[in-house]
Formats: C-alpha cells, sequence, structure tokens
C-alpha cells in the first residue's frame, strides 16, 4: 500500500521502495551499522547487501498512512547492540518523517550477523 498525503493542490503518494531506500540510506550511516542483510530463506545463509541493494535488507508496510519498519542489519564486532538499536531507530524514524510527513509507528531490527571491522 502506498502512503498518501494530500495538500490544497491535490494528494501525493509515496510508495513502499522510496521509504525502503531513504531507511536503508539511514541506517547504513549509524555508527555499529555494518550493512544490510539478506537472509536465504531456504539455506538460512546470511549475506551482506551492497550499498546498491539496501532495500532488501529493509521491510516497509504502510497501514493508514503510518510507516511499519523492519531491518535485517550485520552490526560490528564488540558494538552494544542495545545501543546501536535504540540510535538506529531514533535516526531513521527522525530522517524517514522528515522526508515522507508520515508518522513511523514501529521499527524491528532483526541483527542477522557480526563482522569484524578493519
Amino acid at each position: 500500500m502506498r502512503g498518501r498525503l494530500n495538500n490544497k493542490l491535490g494528494e501525493i503518494q509515496i510508495h513502499p521502495d522510496v521509504i525502503a531506500q531513504c531507511a536503508g540510506n539511514a541506517a547504513v550511516e549509524c555508527f555499529g551499522i555494518v550493512g544490510m542483510a539478506a537472509v536465504n530463506m531456504k539455506d538460512g545463509l546470511v549475506r551482506l547487501l551492497k550499498k546498491d541493494s539496501l532495500t532488501r535488507g529493509v521491510d516497509v508496510e504502510i497501514v493508514d498512512n503510518h510507516i511499519h519498519i523492519n531491518f535485517h542489519v550485520i552490526v560490528a564486532y564488540g558494538v552494544n547492540i542495545s545501543a546501536v538499536s535504540e540510535n538506529l531507530m531514533e535516526s531513521v524514524k527522525y530522517k524517514v518523517e522528515a522526508f515522507t510527513g508520515m508518522e513511523v509507528d514501529r521499527i524491528n531490527i532483526f541483527v542477522e550477523g557480526v563482522r569484524v571491522i578493519d
């Protein structure tokens, strides 16, 4: 479902993939996030996604013009996962709400792996 905003000139529709791209870009800028993860359900394998395919690690659902976001991320080894997750949630919520004008109701984070950063 697309997000819909109305103003005096007409209606604006925002596709969930656009929101996913914005959220993915905001996520990889956060400290402690190595990148987005793609999970192969058949094999149970997790792989790190490249910058050009960030939206595959982000699921966006729009319900009654409220945004729900699920992240599948890989975090850096040695960081506090709770602190990194909270920072990710606050940063993404702020940036997506400023970008879309819609409210973010829920952000779920699934830590799919840990990587050592050089």
